[in-house]
């Protein structure tokens, strides 16, 4: 068993306090670029344009994330409460709002360059295990997200939360979501699947979902949803809904 006393304070810099969430997403971003640029893109134009691209993404990713968090996860609270949508540096993220963000933002910058928007989808997807792997540490840090009782020997109590020995739900995500996904579709995009724009996008949300549906089982639900028709969660019900359009695009590319 492990007990996770972490401080989700990093640092200080005079009164500002630096998160480990802060620093998770400028590490996912950041290496997530180095990654696309020095080891992806072949195409010039693509290779120029993607600089420019990246501050959609993270408009994209901010807005959607928070978004999402706000429609999916808890829209009674913030409707009474809305001056609070801004704060986001007290948390509430959705990744699958995230990722209708940034669906959303490549759109726009795809038509305004005439080109492929698979193309920029496929990219990020490849990336996107990096920055998923850092935001579920940093999760994990921050003791939230954790997982539902367990008496296994690799449980952890999370003393912020409780004194329950639990499953370490964040590190599942962050090695089937980070690290086994970023292998898969590294190993996709050597046997030349970029030559046919979406197909990797497609894979992608395949396997994001089934990992995430699958890791629900271990994780906590949301408090102020809990469990839904047939034991679900809120999370494996939107998992459902991105596996089968990603089993759509994956067929329709292919």
């Amino acid at each position: 068993m492990f007990t996770n006393n972490f401080n989700p304070i990093a640092f200080q810099i005079f009164s500002l306090d630096v998160r480990w969430y802060s620093l998770a997403y400028i590490a996912g971003i950041l290496l997530g670029w180095l990654y696309c640029k020095n080891r992806l893109i072949k195409d010039k134009l693509v290779f120029n344009l993607f600089d420019d691209f990246i501050t959609y993404l993270i408009v994209g990713i901010i807005l959607g994330g928070r978004i999402g968090y706000i429609f999916f996860y808890n829209l009674s609270y913030y409707f009474q409460n809305p001056i609070e949508i801004f704060m986001i540096w007290n948390g509430g993220m959705s990744f699958h709002g995230g990722l209708v963000g940034v669906v959303v933002v490549t759109l726009i910058f795809s038509k305004k360059h005439r080109l492929n928007h698979f193309i920029f989808l496929d990219l990020v997807a490849l990336a996107a295990p990096i920055g998923i792997f850092f935001g579920r540490v940093a999760n994990f840090i921050n003791s939230e997200l954790y997982g539902r009782e367990t008496d296994v020997p690799w449980s952890v109590k999370f003393v912020m939360i409780d004194n329950v020995k639990r499953h370490p739900s964040q590190i599942y995500e962050a090695i089937f979501e980070g690290i086994i996904l970023f292998l898969l579709l590294s190993n996709l995009s050597k046997k030349n699947s970029l030559k046919n724009p979406g197909v990797i996008s497609g894979i992608f949300l395949i396997f994001y979902s089934l990992f995430r549906f699958l890791i629900e089982f271990f994780r906590n639900p949301d408090p102020q949803i809990g469990y839904m028709t047939l034991n679900l969660t809120m999370g494996q019900y939107i998992s459902v809904v991105f596996l089968i359009l990603g089993g759509i695009l994956f067929f329709y590319k292919k």
